[in-house]
């Protein structure tokens, strides 16, 4: 993970605000979800092509991302009160990273406060008083500075303000049935922006109706020239536009609209022995994290875990143990739910560490569907792993980040 600069100015929340803020979280906490509901109707209405252009229409229609502003708001001013002599780090790089890949701006925080704001004075009515007003204002500006900040600040390490450059699809390659990895190099011809294992890149894509699209893959491999996505076809309509049209419409030779890396999950070098634990399409960032490793000639004891339905459906099955197979202290084990019988080499079932010899000092990183990391982190936590040494990335909303 990346931490933040520890010279970044963040200031604590007034002690007056402070006070008012404490009293007031648990009604504001209640109508949180209300609020945020209310607040993207009211943005959509003045800036339709908000939707249409930078949010995720199908996270808009299932309601997740509704539920991902709620929980970010409500466990930012949790940390302000409770923990006011530190900077909550892990959340501002997860949401300045992605809002980096977005080409978030800075003007963009106050057309967000003027509707956020409009939808509180909607939903808690007569108890918002100017004091409270006031306060809650000075927690969203506090997030917003430092969000800001931290931006620019990516913005100036990938010498961009989040353009996304036209890249050539040279090669296009079935992992599975609904998996497909796409080869892209620059189309000027220039060099590939530098980026970490773990890390991500946005795409944007025109649908049928107009609409530019904007979504993250993991960076699934390091190809001489170029970059790497691996994009599985999502279910559901709108959730799975974008990926359908991937899958339907780009093939070699296609150009695609591609952002600089960013992403705060970045393997972290080092000695320490490291546990990656993947399932589903969660396997792209981690194979990147292993192609690194074998790279790199990594001699430290390398834990990788992978959970699937079945064989056919594990995509990079052979090009896991293969990278494993290349590290001197590497190990695979792979669990697959309904088994094929195609591959002797995995277990049936869940994936389950308490099988596995997990050192106490090692560092984690975590791919896959929310319950699945649940588990995941509870037999590491159990291991003796310490919470702050187990990293997860998430596809979409992270719904998990406000839940600490």
């Amino acid at each position: 993970m990346r931490i933040l600069d520890a010279s970044l100015e963040f200031r604590m929340l007034s002690e007056k605000s402070a006070e008012t803020v404490r009293a007031t979280l648990p009604a504001v906490g209640a109508a949180i979800g209300e609020i945020t509901g209310s607040f993207y109707e009211r943005l959509f209405a003045a800036h339709p092509e908000l939707l249409r252009d930078l949010f995720n229409r199908g996270n808009q229609a299932d309601g997740s991302q509704r539920q991902a502003l709620a929980g970010s708001i409500a466990a930012f001013a949790t940390a302000l009160v409770e923990h006011p002599d530190q900077r909550p780090d892990a959340m501002l790089a997860r949401i300045a990273h992605k809002h980096a890949s977005l080409g978030i701006a800075p003007e963009q925080y106050q057309v967000v406060h003027t509707h956020l704001f409009a939808a509180i004075v909607e939903v808690l009515g007569d108890a918002v008083t100017p004091e409270v007003a006031a306060a809650w204002d000075e927690v969203y500006w506090l997030m917003a500075n430092a969000l800001i900040a931290i931006e620019a600040r990516l913005y100036e390490e990938s010498g961009t303000r989040g353009e996304r450059r036209p890249y050539t699809v040279v090669a296009r390659t079935a992992e599975t049935a609904d998996v497909a990895t796409f080869l892209l190099r620059p189309a000027d011809g220039g060099p590939v922006p530098a980026h970490k294992p773990g890390q991500y890149v946005s795409v944007q894509v025109e649908l049928p109706d107009g609409a530019h699209q904007i979504r993250q893959y993991s960076l699934s491999g390091r190809p001489e020239g170029g970059l790497r996505i691996t994009v599985k076809k999502v279910a559901g309509d709108p959730a799975g536009e974008v990926s359908h049209h991937l899958h339907q419409h780009v093939d070699e030779g296609a150009t695609l609209l591609i952002s600089a890396p960013f992403g705060d999950v970045q393997l972290a070098d080092g000695d320490r022995p490291v546990v990656l634990a993947s399932a589903g399409i969660g396997c792209t960032p981690i194979v990147g994290m292993l192609t690194h490793l074998a790279e790199t000639g990594a001699a430290r004891k390398v834990i990788a875990v992978h959970g699937d339905r079945q064989e056919s459906a594990h995509a990079f099955r052979d090009e896991f143990v293969q990278l494993v197979d290349k590290l001197p202290g590497g190990e695979a084990h792979v669990w697959y739910e309904r088994p094929e019988g195609e591959w002797p080499a995995g277990r049936t079932g869940l994936v389950d560490l308490t099988a596995l010899d997990v050192p106490a000092d090692a560092v984690a990183y975590l791919c896959g569907p929310l319950p699945f990391m649940r588990a995941v982190r509870t037999q590491l936590l159990a291991a003796g792993v310490p919470a702050a040494d187990i990293h997860y990335e998430v596809f979409g909303p992270d719904l998990w980040l406000g839940q600490g």
